[in-house]
């Protein structure tokens, strides 16, 4: 009877390490090949998103188009800086043009409805004339256009496409704005 208990509890024990194991294997590859988590670095992209913000970002099927809002490693960045949060204002060939007297920022000639940003671009940074953006790259801005080092400035420039870790899809922290980033 004794030898019945403990083989049982045994079994039990490890059913218990697989389920743990299993899930952690789980957790791993959705993290490493769906989804995995960020962190806002700094009040760039305030009034959206603001410093210590952790998002979950997703890389799967993504392809970039203008009003996403998407993290960024990129090779011009500091050893230790973070990746960057920033918005896609415009992708491959399109022409962006920022009146900075004015604040407003148009695309291929148009003006973009930009009610996401803390106040109108005012500061150029580098940026001088349109922009267009070459192939495979696409030119982003933070909300924050006067607190923000995005595609205006020469040490960015435009991104490459293939330096996007992903595009932010939820806002994990804090718990009272939990929920899909816009």
């Amino acid at each position: 009877m004794k030898e019945k208990k403990e083989i049982s509890w045994r079994s039990e024990m490890l059913e218990y390490i697989e389920m743990i194991l299993g899930t952690i294997c789980v957790v791993l590859l959705i993290f490493t090949f769906i989804a995995r988590p960020a962190v806002v670095s700094g009040r760039s992209m305030v009034p959206t998103l603001h410093n210590g913000e952790q998002l979950i970002i997703s890389k799967v099927m993504y392809q970039p188009k203008r009003g996403d809002i998407v993290v960024i490693a990129h090779p011009n960045m500091d050893e230790g800086e973070p990746a960057l949060v920033k918005r896609v204002i415009a992708t491959e060939g399109e022409t962006v043009d920022i009146d900075f007297t004015t604040g407003e920022v148009r695309v291929d000639g148009v003006l973009l409805d930009e009610p996401y940003i803390n106040e109108p671009t005012l500061t150029p940074e580098d940026m001088t004339g349109p922009v267009t953006v070459p192939k495979g790259q696409v030119f982003v801005m933070g909300d924050n256009r006067n607190n923000s080092g995005d595609s205006r400035s020469a040490k960015y420039s435009t991104f490459d496409a293939e330096y996007i870790l992903g595009r932010c899809v939820f806002r994990l922290t804090p718990f009272s704005k939990i929920g899909v980033v816009k």
